[in-house]
């Protein structure tokens, strides 16, 4: 199974375009589920999560921003809204949202979100957030959300031999406190199965719409947590690399990279198909 995690940078910059390239990359890719982070969808008019999903032949689902002011006072426009999606091969037959915990003046909607995907001879759940960025007292948040969500993974994971898979930017690097919360409820970095000295920097200097100071270097703060493999290996980490990680026609999808993760199936049923079906939110 083809795991993929992107922040796509809302609409910002030139987002037409972007959405283009990010269509572009997804196709190639050819994932089985995706979490995206920063999705906007206008008022009465187009969703990209739905868009994406139409072009892919895969299910979607979508959940707002209960809170997304702030990202459309960035823009001037208050008819966008903003919000967490996922792409599926399989269909989503159970899904739930938790807004994460955060103080008043730091709080722009920020969620994570789970859906269960009826994948054959087991079903997996599935999960991707977006965490408060920043500094300063934005990491004392973070480490509280992260809390909030180990809770949220425990609570829906029951019920099937696949491991959780947690997707999402997590605006922290690998040695964070709030991404080490992770590794102690028993989530595992799938990162840690690239091959050594493979480029990881998910925030890349490279990205012209990365604003770093001069020498900072490129960091990872996009994830893809796996628990431990069930029966056969299943949900086992196979492999791991970026993607949207340079120009598209000319264009940079986002200003993230994408992670993908190969995971194992275990020794599915043979016969067993990954075929689309009818997108629907």
């Amino acid at each position: 199974m083809r795991v993929v995690t992107w922040n796509l940078w809302w609409r910002f910059g030139p987002w037409e375009a972007r959405r283009d390239a990010i269509l572009a990359v997804l196709r190639e890719l050819e994932p089985d589920v995706v979490g995206l982070q920063e999705v906007w969808a206008v008022d009465g008019g187009e969703n990209l999560a739905e868009w994406l999903a139409r072009d892919l032949g895969l299910h979607w689902a979508w959940w707002p921003s209960p809170a997304p002011e702030r990202w459309q006072r960035r823009i001037g426009d208050g008819t966008v809204g903003a919000g967490t999606a996922v792409l599926s091969r399989r269909p989503v037959v159970e899904r739930a949202v938790l807004k994460l915990p955060a103080p008043a003046e730091l709080d722009d909607g920020r969620l994570a979100v789970y859906a269960r995907l009826d994948a054959p001879g087991h079903r997996i759940p599935f999960f991707t957030v977006h965490l408060t960025s920043g500094g300063g007292p934005a990491r004392a948040v973070r480490r509280e959300q992260a809390a909030a969500l180990a809770e949220f993974v425990a609570a829906h994971r029951h019920g099937t031999a696949h491991p959780p898979v947690l997707t999402g930017d997590f605006n922290a690097r690998p040695d964070a406190p709030e991404v080490r919360l992770l590794r102690e409820a028993g989530l595992r970095d799938a990162w840690e199965h690239a091959a050594p000295g493979a480029p990881c920097g998910t925030w890349d200097t490279a990205n012209p719409y990365v604003a770093r100071a001069d020498g900072e270097p490129s960091v990872r703060i996009d994830y893809v947590h796996v628990g431990p493999p069930g029966p056969g290996g299943l949900g086992g980490v196979r492999a791991v690399r970026r993607a949207g990680a340079g120009p598209v026609g000319g264009v940079w999808p986002s200003d993230h990279a994408a992670v993908v993760v190969d995971l194992a199936d275990g020794g599915a049923a043979p016969g067993a198909t990954s075929a689309p079906g009818t997108p629907g939110s």
